[in-house]
Parts: structure tokens; C-alpha cells; sequence
């Protein structure tokens, strides 16, 4: 079993920016995916950022491209997403996910990953 517990979720600004911390504690896998989701009210959970842990394969979405960077330590058991020029549209639930050891690939599909932690907000203003 993993858990995983974020941490850096405020309202700020928009132009500001935050960074949000995933400590992952249990069962570490070396080879695995892990990454950021984020859900708004109304809305469905989409992929904000994910890293394969193994070979270091980077992903975002269209929407955070060249604001948001995803990284990990090197005991892969801190997860980071540093968040710039922060938009009203950024604010949501982000939740900090794992997969099960041995992908390959890191998908986009929520149903992929099988460890969530709790969430924490991020809030934009106008």
C-alpha cells in the first residue's frame, strides 16, 4: 500500500504561484507513475502533470505547459509541482496520485492510478 498526503494548497493571486508537495510514505515503488490531478466543482478529474519514476518521462497537459513543473526527489518519495503564473482557471482540488509498480508508461486516465491522497486546494482569483 501507498499513501500519499499533500501540502501547499492556498489561494493566491493570479500571476503568483505555489508549490505543492506530495510526501509518499509505505510502499515505495522504484518504477511506477506518479503525478498531479485536478478536479473543479461540476467538472470531471483531469491530468495536470505526470513522471514515471524510473526513467524520468515528463508529461503535462496542454493547459500548464511552460507554467507548471512536476519533479521528485531522488528517494522517490517526495512528489513537487511548482505552479507559476497561476490563472483563475487553476482553481481546483489537485490531488496527488501513484500507479502500480511496473508501468511502463504513465497514462492520462484517472482509472489508471490506484493511490489518491486527500487533496488540497488551489484558488485562483480574478
Amino acid at each position: 500500500q501507498v499513501q500519499l498526503q499533500e501540502s501547499g494548497g492556498d489561494s493566491v493571486q493570479a500571476g503568483g504561484s505555489l508549490r505543492l508537495t506530495c510526501a509518499a510514505s509505505g510502499k515505495i515503488y522504484r518504477s511506477t507513475c506518479m503525478g498531479w490531478f485536478r478536479q473543479a466543482p461540476g467538472e470531471e478529474r483531469e491530468v495536470v502533470a505526470t513522471i514515471h519514476t524510473g526513467n524520468g518521462q515528463i508529461y503535462y497537459a496542454d493547459s500548464v505547459q511552460g507554467r507548471f513543473t512536476i519533479s521528485q526527489t531522488n528517494a522517490k518519495n517526495t512528489l513537487y509541482l511548482q505552479m507559476n503564473s497561476l490563472k483563475p482557471e487553476d482553481t481546483s482540488m489537485y490531488y496527488c496520485v501513484s500507479s502500480r509498480p511496473g508501468i511502463t508508461y504513465c497514462r492520462v486516465d484517472p482509472s489508471e492510478y490506484n493511490y489518491w491522497g486527500q487533496g488540497t486546494q488551489v484558488t485562483s482569483p480574478h
